[in-house]
């Protein structure tokens, strides 16, 4: 069954590679990169240069954020428990990062049920005092949706795979995704919290035809202080789905890959607004 999903993926899935980064590296020469598996019932094994680096990456895992030296690194991807990398669904292919973006990748679905994926860059500029910063992106296999906080859209008309910004009061936030122009939940309601100096990442993911829609929530701190603060992440899932195990890679560097023949991976970018 994962050989032939994988077969028929039009794009690529993720790939994490292990390469320990110089002691004397900058911060600016260097990246720093999460991924988020959002392809339901997708595991796959990863290969960086013919060697096994990510054994079963399983649907709601979060890996990272690690740090990792700008560069080119070249992976592929194959059905899980495959013996060798001798015969990929996906690659090998080259992937190159550039240096000083924070991002998250996304293997997901698309509005029509494909998997997909994307590249977000995460906003990393501070925060007033006082405020977090939420961060919402549909990565499902759903139309557009509007997210409710108290019954009321905050964001309204949202599609895959876009994302929207707002930076909020530090507190708890109940919010909850629903159809565009109505206010029953597909997803939620599921409790939210906001905190000083933190980017709070809530994804949509999965499939409302399926019926395993869930939310997947990461953070990157250290804002309140530093514009390019060093993040922290942790994974949460919420409404229909269990909690999501953390993947880390210990002290090596995590890399990413998303690709595939045919394929274009999109970058989210947009302008960083500090709020008053």
């Amino acid at each position: 069954m994962h050989s032939r999903i994988l077969a028929g993926v039009t794009v690529g899935a993720i790939a994490l590679v292990g390469a320990a980064l110089p002691a004397n590296a900058a911060e600016e020469s260097s990246a720093k990169l999460s991924v988020l598996h959002g392809v339901p019932d997708l595991p796959v094994d990863v290969y960086v240069n013919n060697e096994l680096t990510l054994d079963n990456f399983a649907p709601s895992d979060l890996a990272g954020p690690l740090e990792l030296p700008a560069g080119t690194y070249s992976v592929a991807i194959t059905a899980a428990d495959a013996a060798d990398a001798s015969a990929p669904a996906i690659g090998p292919v080259d992937l190159t990062l550039a240096a000083g973006g924070n991002y998250t990748a996304v293997a997901h679905l698309n509005a029509a049920g494909e998997p997909t994926a994307t590249l977000f860059l995460n906003d990393t500029t501070a925060t007033a005092a006082g405020e977090g910063r939420l961060t919402v992106r549909h990565t499902a296999a759903a139309p557009a949706v509007d997210v409710l906080a108290g019954g009321s859209a905050v964001i309204s008309g949202l599609t895959n795979p876009n994302e929207q910004v707002l930076n909020l009061p530090a507190g708890t936030v109940s919010a909850s995704v629903a159809a565009a122009g109505t206010t029953d939940p597909v997803i939620g309601p599921a409790d939210v919290t906001i905190a000083d100096g933190v980017n709070t990442i809530v994804y949509a993911w999965g499939s409302l035809e399926a019926g395993n829609l869930a939310l997947a929530v990461q953070t990157i701190d250290g804002l309140s202080s530093a514009p390019h603060g060093i993040p922290a992440g942790s994974v949460g899932l919420a409404a229909d789905s269990d909690t999501g195990s953390l993947v880390w890679l210990g002290s090596a560097a995590l890399l990413m890959l998303i690709a595939a023949a045919g394929v274009t991976v999109s970058t989210r970018r947009r302008e960083a607004a500090q709020s008053k």
